[in-house]
């Protein structure tokens, strides 16, 4: 059976890790990017080419997906999993802070899923897009404290209502995972007195993007998955 090929984002985050991890052990070519200058931090094993790119810039995400397509042929799915976290209420974000927060967690998304969404629209087999959201940007009383982030990721939600509603005739469609606290170091850093067990693991997020690209989920059609363990 022909390999299939991932591109994935954030891939030297504690979720990148984990899904270069899993979808390189079950056989996937994965293109995993990192920021200019930055490498990955451990050693897969598999098919992993680490592409050096800044995603905030619509040039050097030019420069790349082109590349991508024709060294692999298709991409048949990419997961968006680069993005950052701030606290602010409406009294303290301020222009700035919502434009970094936009920066990086919608327009790292976009310029990239903008054209490999383009490159899937003209596969035979389509293809599978997965954004990551967030609860504060479902429900107001988790994202009243952090203005910037739950703005930045509703976008996300909308980005992808706007690319299934397109791809659709195309077998291309857009999926967004909404994970609760996620169990990283930095988290548990943050709040030592947690019950870390409560909180989802990458592994267990990287398990659900499996299913939704994998034979088992083809029937799927703009889902949205909540996965909020206990927290």
């Amino acid at each position: 059976m022909e390999k299939k090929n991932i591109f994935i984002t954030g891939a030297s985050g504690n979720l990148g890790k984990a899904s270069v991890e899993k979808f390189s052990a079950a056989g996937y070519n994965v293109i995993a990017t990192v920021s200019p200058g930055k490498t990955l931090g451990y050693t897969p094993a598999g098919n992993v080419d680490v592409i050096e790119v800044d995603l905030g810039a619509e040039a050097s995400v030019a420069k790349v997906i082109p590349g991508v397509v024709k060294k692999y042929g298709n991409i048949n799915a990419a997961l968006f999993l680069a993005g950052g976290f701030a606290m602010g209420s409406v009294a303290n974000t301020d222009a700035t802070a919502l434009d970094k927060m936009f920066a990086i967690n919608f327009e790292t998304a976009y310029h990239s899923a903008r054209l490999i969404f383009q490159q899937m629209m003209t596969q035979a087999s389509g293809g599978r897009l997965i954004f990551i959201g967030s609860r504060p940007a479902l429900q107001a009383k988790d994202g009243k404290n952090a203005i910037g982030y739950a703005l930045s990721k509703s976008l996300i939600f909308t980005f992808a209502e706007l690319l299934n509603a397109e791809g659709s005739p195309k077998n291309v469609t857009s999926s967004v995972i909404v994970p609760s606290t996620i169990d990283t170091p930095a988290n548990r850093e943050s709040m030592p007195k947690a019950d870390f067990s409560a909180w989802v693991k990458p592994e267990e997020i990287a398990d659900a993007m499996m299913f939704i690209v994998g034979e088992t989920g083809q029937s799927l059609r703009e889902s949205v998955l909540k996965i909020y363990g206990r927290a």
